[in-house]
């Protein structure tokens, strides 16, 4: 695959939000609310159109079969505590990628789509993949596509949090929820739409493309840990922690057109969307207008 060669969760934390943390999520709640989240265009998806052509890329990505199945079907999923230390945070990752895998094998199951797990590479030393040598400037992850494998720092996912508590699990397991749905993406066709425009696109269009797929992989983590709820509550306090982090990991600095990943805003607002939606349609990023993903 040529470039962007990852998808990474990217990005440091901007700093502690202070007094303004509940307006932060206040308004980040709001960009849901107020219909910041498209359906997906109506009709059943079927492998072939009705004349028996091939179904295009743009369709996979606007109206994937999998947008059709409704949410994510619960696995019960139980996490262990963080500990602070490496191997302890490697039985935590090691254990929400288990139920991300169980969760999507499920969703993929009722859409129809042929589903294979991704690997997984947790490290503590540097060292390369197909998609280029890890750690990179301010990335604690990435997905790599050439050969379908997560990578997490299992010290860097702490650091680039700010430092944020062990016990806000929720900031951490959105991380490689937020990988996992590249995967996703991957696996159900979604990406190549996506990376034909970056790969033939002017910078805008490109940065477009990109933001529609990182805000995705956003939604279908928010997905996930909604789907959990019952067996993985959080606090408003973890919950807070885990909006404003990702508040923090967005490019308001740079103007519209630069950005790769999204605005704070919108980064977080769609985590938001897909852990309050109920249905997967909420995270068709693909026919959200574009203010919605700037």
């Amino acid at each position: 695959m040529r470039p962007p060669p990852r998808r990474s969760a990217g990005g440091t934390i901007a700093g502690i939000f202070g007094g303004l943390t509940a307006l932060v999520v206040l308004a980040i709640l709001g960009f849901s609310a107020l219909g910041g989240m498209q359906t997906a265009a109506g009709g059943t998806r079927t492998p072939t159109s009705s004349g028996g052509a091939a179904v295009s890329p743009k369709e996979k990505a606007t109206n994937n079969r999998l947008y059709k199945t409704g949410p994510l079907t619960s696995v019960s999923c139980r996490l262990p505590g963080i500990l602070p230390s490496t191997e302890s945070m490697r039985g935590f990752m090691d254990t929400l990628s288990d139920c991300l895998d169980q969760a999507w094998t499920q969703q993929f199951r009722k859409a129809g789509i042929a589903f294979d797990k991704p690997d997984r590479v947790f490290w503590t030393e540097p060292g390369r993949s197909p998609c280029g040598s890890y750690p990179a400037p301010g990335a604690s992850a990435f997905y790599c596509p050439a050969n379908n494998t997560m990578y997490v720092g299992l010290r860097h996912v702490v650091e680039t949090s700010g430092g944020e508590p062990l016990s806000h699990y929720a900031v951490y397991a959105r991380v490689i929820a937020h990988e996992y749905g590249h995967h996703v993406q991957d696996r159900a066709g979604i990406l190549l739409y996506g990376d034909r425009q970056i790969e033939t696109g002017d910078t805008a269009t490109r940065n477009a493309a990109s933001r529609r797929i990182e805000l995705q992989a956003q939604c279908f983590a928010g997905a996930f840990l909604g789907s959990e709820r019952a067996t993985l509550p959080m606090t408003r306090e973890q919950y807070v922690a885990m909006v404003v982090d990702v508040r923090g990991r967005g490019e308001d600095r740079k103007p519209p057109d630069e950005r790769d990943h999204g605005s704070g805003n919108h980064y977080a607002g769609w985590v938001v969307a897909g852990f309050d939606g109920r249905d997967l349609t909420v995270c068709n990023t693909w026919i959200a207008p574009p203010a919605k993903v700037s």
